[in-house]
């Protein structure tokens, strides 16, 4: 079969001349009738509607365009802004760290610069491991620790009443 004996206005018997007409019709540019000052009619197409705006979309669609992209924006910025903060504070974090670090290498090196003193270092070893010179006599001085009165606690006096009634008696007072 041919293009043209499966063209189904072909079946029905239809003339060259009448599809011609149809197909001119399909392919001319559709124009509201009216015509400009001129007497020409307009190049420009009018819009269909008012209320269908922008896109062809009615407010309401395009309100839930815009909430949906202003959401995709507000998703696809949260998440490097969120690791840009836990950066920031991670980065202030370890830079305290640093001056802390940097303060304790400048105590060890002044204490290095202190034992390296040989009389520094024979005043640390009287002082907490009580060397002495030969020919020396050290001597120790303890004094008496006073002994601390622990107070005894008191029992308290049982007279056969219940605790209930012992508490209801301290409240008013009795």
């Amino acid at each position: 079969m041919s293009g043209r004996e499966r063209d189904p206005r072909r079946r029905r018997g239809e003339a060259p001349a009448a599809r011609r007409s149809e197909r001119v019709r399909r392919s001319a540019p559709k124009t509201s009738g009216k015509k400009r000052p001129g007497g020409q009619p307009s190049a420009r197409p009018r819009p269909k509607s008012g209320s269908a705006g922008a896109f062809g979309l009615s407010s309401t669609r395009r309100a839930a365009v815009l909430a949906t992209v202003v959401c995709a924006m507000a998703l696809s910025v949260s998440v490097p802004l969120r690791t840009y903060l836990s950066q920031r504070d991670e980065l202030a974090t370890q830079e305290q760290r640093q001056v802390e670090l940097a303060r304790e290498v400048q105590d060890l090196r002044q204490r290095k610069a202190e034992l390296s003193d040989p009389a520094h270092v024979e005043a640390e070893a009287r002082a907490r491991l009580g060397y002495v010179r030969p020919g020396e006599t050290p001597y120790i001085v303890e004094v008496p620790a006073q002994p601390e009165a622990a107070p005894q606690p008191q029992e308290p006096p049982d007279d056969g009443r219940a605790w209930y009634e012992q508490l209801w008696d301290s409240v008013t007072g009795k």
